[in-house]
This record gives C-alpha cells, structure tokens and sequence, in this order.
C-alpha cells in the first residue's frame, strides 16, 4: 500500500500529456500490487493465493520498467525513482518469501 501511495505521489508531478499514458500506467501497476495480495488471500486456498501472489510480482515487474522508463524520459528525479526501485526491490523479496513459504507448506502436507 505504501508503495502505491508513493507511485501516486510521483507520477503527480509528470507532464499533463501522460496523463492516460504511462501515469495511468503506472498507478495501475502499483495498485495491482496490493489488490492482488488481498484478493488471493480472501480466496482462503493457497493454490489461489500462490497465483494472485504471482500476478502481484508480475505488477511489480511491471512498475519497475514504467519507472525506469519515466527515469529516462526525465519525468522525475533519479533519487526518488531509485528510493521506489528499491521500495520494490523489498517488496518482492517479501512475495517470494511467500512464495517459498506457501510451496514449503504445500510440499509437507503432500508428504503427510
């Protein structure tokens, strides 16, 4: 969540024309993060919260581009662009120790 409050606030800063270009882009992206995380876990099966986990990595993946391409574009400052990265560098080392976690799980019950 913090991660999306952040994308909003640096995308307020872009150009007016990007406005449904790579701003929408990005708040999509970074607020697919967190929607996906909450939904596979209200499944209540891990199998469905593995895939909603992996679709919020994909959305990571994701942001991480549109943010080095907004770095690029000079639409915001390098420091605050790599203050996100790393943001999102933290973020998915949390969703791939979920994943492990989740597999870990999966792999002793079906040895039970």
């Amino acid at each position: 969540m913090t991660l999306a409050k952040k994308v909003y606030t640096l995308t307020a800063v872009f150009p007016d024309s990007e406005r449904y270009g790579l701003i929408s882009q990005m708040r999509r992206a970074a607020v697919s993060v967190p929607s996906n995380i909450a939904e596979g876990h209200g499944r209540l099966t891990d199998r469905s919260f593995r895939l909603f986990l992996a679709q919020a990595r994909g959305s990571l993946f994701e942001l991480e581009t549109q943010l080095e391409l907004a770095i690029d574009l000079k639409f915001c400052v390098r420091e605050v662009a790599a203050a996100l990265l790393a943001d999102c560098n933290e973020v998915a080392r949390i969703i791939n120790g979920l994943l492990k976690t989740l597999e870990e799980e999966n792999g002793a019950a079906a040895n039970s």
